[in-house]
C-alpha cells in the first residue's frame, strides 16, 4: 500500500535511526537522505509525500510523527523542511520490523550503491487502513481508509474461513472509516456492490447537530466535515450560497475551530 517515495523514506528513516523511541530530526536530513541514496527526484516531492504521512487528517494512522507546522485540514501548507522535525511513529515499527532478517527481496538503487527493499514486511493491512489514490498508465485507482480493529477482525475470521464471501466481511467492515469522520450516506446494497466489484462510491455527509440558546434560539454545529474537504474551501461556499440568496434561512456561519473541527451555521429565525 505504500508508493516507492513513501517505502523508501520509511526505509530511510529506519536505516537512520530515527525510530519512535528516538529523539525528532530535523526533515530536511531525512530528504537529503532519501533522494541521495534511494530517490533521485526533486526534494520537494520527497517532502510532500512525507508531510502527507504525518497529516492525521490524511491518514487514519499517520506513519511519521512530527513537530512544527505540517499544515491543516484548512489547507495551509506546511513550514519549510529546514524548520520541521520528524521521527517514525509507533506504529511504522509494524511494517519494517524483521526487515533484517531475510523477510523481503532487496533490489539495487539507482546508482547501485545501496540495497532498498522491493516491498516492506507489513504487519498490517496498510493499504486498507490508510487507503491510496493515484492514476498509472490506462488507469486510475482512489481505496478509502478503514478502520484498523475492524479489518483486523475481519483478517481473523479468513484465517478461520478462507472461503468468506464479500456479504459476511462487510458485516465485520461495514464500510470505510475515514480520519476526519464525518457518516456514510449510502445504501448497505450499494457498499457491498463496491466491496465486491471494485467500482462504486462512498457518498459522506458531514456530522452535526443543534445546541439550544434557551428562549427558543438554537444554532447548528457541525463537528466532522467529509474526508479531503478544505474547511476553508466549505466556509467559503456556504457564504457564497448565502450571498446568491440561496440559503436565505441561514444568517450567520461562524468558524470556531480550534483542534476540533467546529463550524457554526446561525439561523436568522
Amino acid at each position: 500500500g505504500l508508493k516507492p517515495v513513501h517505502r523508501r523514506i520509511l526505509f530511510a528513516m529506519h536505516k537512520g535511526g530515527y525510530d519512535w523511541s528516538k529523539q525528532f530530526r530535523k526533515s530536511a536530513r531525512i530528504v537529503g537522505d532519501v533522494i541521495g541514496k534511494y530517490h533521485p527526484h526533486g526534494d520537494q516531492s520527497v517532502y510532500d509525500a512525507l508531510v502527507r504521512m504525518v497529516q492525521d487528517f490524511s491518514m487514519s494512522l499517520p506513519l511519521i510523527e512530527g513537530q512544527g507546522n505540517f499544515g491543516s485540514v484548512d489547507g495551509d501548507p506546511a513550514a519549510a523542511m529546514r524548520y520541521t522535525e520528524t521521527r517514525l511513529s509507533k506504529v511504522s515499527q509494524f511494517l519494517i520490523d524483521d526487515i533484517d532478517k531475510n523477510t523481503v527481496d532487496f533490489k539495487s538503487n539507482y546508482d547501485e550503491t545501496e540495497k532498498e527493499p522491493s516491498v516492506l514486511p507489513a504487519q498490517f493491512p496498510n493499504l486498507l487502513v490508510n487507503g491510496a489514490g493515484g492514476i498509472a498508465v490506462g488507469m486510475a485507482t482512489s481505496i478509502p481508509p478503514h478502520n484498523a480493529v475492524e479489518l483486523c477482525t475481519a483478517l481473523l475470521h479468513l484465517l478461520k474461513t478462507p472461503r468468506a464471501q464479500t456479504e459476511e466481511l462487510v458485516e465485520l467492515i461495514p464500510g470505510p472509516d475515514f480520519p476526519t469522520g464525518g457518516i456514510i450516506v449510502e445504501p448497505h446494497e450499494s457498499i457491498v456492490d463496491a466491496y465486491a466489484t471494485g467500482r462504486g462510491g462512498f457518498r459522506l455527509r458531514a456530522r452535526w447537530c443543534t445546541e439550544d440558546l434557551g428562549r427558543g434560539k438554537y444554532q447548528i454545529v457541525v463537528t466532522e466535515i467529509p474526508y479531503q474537504v478544505q474547511k476553508v474551501r466549505l466556509v467559503e461556499k456556504v457564504a457564497d450560497l448565502m450571498e446568491s440568496k440561496k440559503l436565505s434561512w441561514l444568517a450567520d456561519v461562524i468558524d470556531e475551530s480550534t483542534e476540533d473541527i467546529r463550524l457554526i451555521f446561525v439561523p436568522r429565525a
